[in-house]
């Protein structure tokens, strides 16, 4: 059976994966705090025919051997974790984080790190996720509250109708050694790895951590005109690979034929 058609295949398989990749970040286009991904390939071993450097029957060195390849498979689905454009809400429960860092929310009992600041008041009025996720460490605002203030360095303040505090909190960043390495969940929810070390805290605007601005959102990072080239460049790379197993069977079949002539 002839090599092209598997390694064809293998190329096709390796074309879906991207196209899929790519869907995936057209399709949260809008989706606050999301970060973009890109599939990324290698190689299959090498069926080696004649080596290079070895003796002719001249005893001539052979400067270049015959190597043919089997094909492609995806290696990685790389996150990438560059900063996403703002928009301004004016809500003041809408925090944004420019520069590196994550806020942390409690999931049943679990910590899971986010970028999505997009954040509500449940029943009792503590500090939550859409999902209902508690920004941690928890804060609860009394209902006489007038205003929430939040500082660029992560303080938070329940003022009423005079501007008196009623209740505050510090609001930590949690930042990672390989942001890459996290494990995405959905719900614009992360979780470590080893990849990724541990989550450390840090206060944020100080060693490298990010500060936050209250009235703003982090849009997606996703770039609508490259994922459209991307996406026609995938598409044309798998319509090759089907040209290429189609040619492969007509030679094939030009093969089956060569008797009956």
């Amino acid at each position: 059976m002839m090599r092209s058609l598997w390694t064809a295949a293998s190329g096709m398989v390796a074309q879906q994966l991207n196209i899929d990749v790519i869907s995936n970040n057209l399709a949260n286009v809008n989706t606050v705090g999301f970060k973009k991904s890109r599939a990324e390939f290698e190689d299959l071993m090498y069926q080696t025919l004649k080596i290079a450097g070895s003796v002719s029957g001249d005893n001539n060195r052979i400067p270049t051997g015959i190597q043919v390849g089997m094909g492609v498979r995806p290696t990685t689905v790389h996150k990438f974790f560059s900063q996403g454009d703002y928009q301004n809400t004016s809500n003041p429960l809408d925090l944004a984080i420019e520069g590196e860092g994550f806020f942390q929310v409690d999931v049943n009992g679990e910590s899971m790190y986010t970028r999505a600041g997009a954040f509500k008041l449940n029943a009792d009025g503590t500090v939550v996720t859409a999902n209902g996720y508690v920004l941690q460490p928890q804060f609860t605002v009394p209902a006489e509250t007038k205003n929430i203030a939040v500082s660029e360095t992560g303080y938070i303040a329940a003022l009423d109708s005079n501007g008196a505090e009623l209740a505050s909190a510090n609001i930590p960043l949690y930042t990672f050694v390989n942001n890459a390495g996290l494990d995405a969940r959905g719900r614009n929810l992360y979780t470590p790895t080893e990849a990724s070390g541990a989550a450390t805290e840090g206060v944020p605007g100080t060693d490298n951590v990010g500060t936050i601005s209250q009235g703003f959102l982090e849009m997606s990072n996703v770039e609508i005109v490259d994922e459209m080239v991307n996406m026609i460049v995938g598409q044309r790379a798998y319509e090759m690979n089907s040209k290429a197993i189609q040619t492969s069977d007509s030679m094939l079949q030009m093969a089956v034929q060569l008797k009956r002539g």
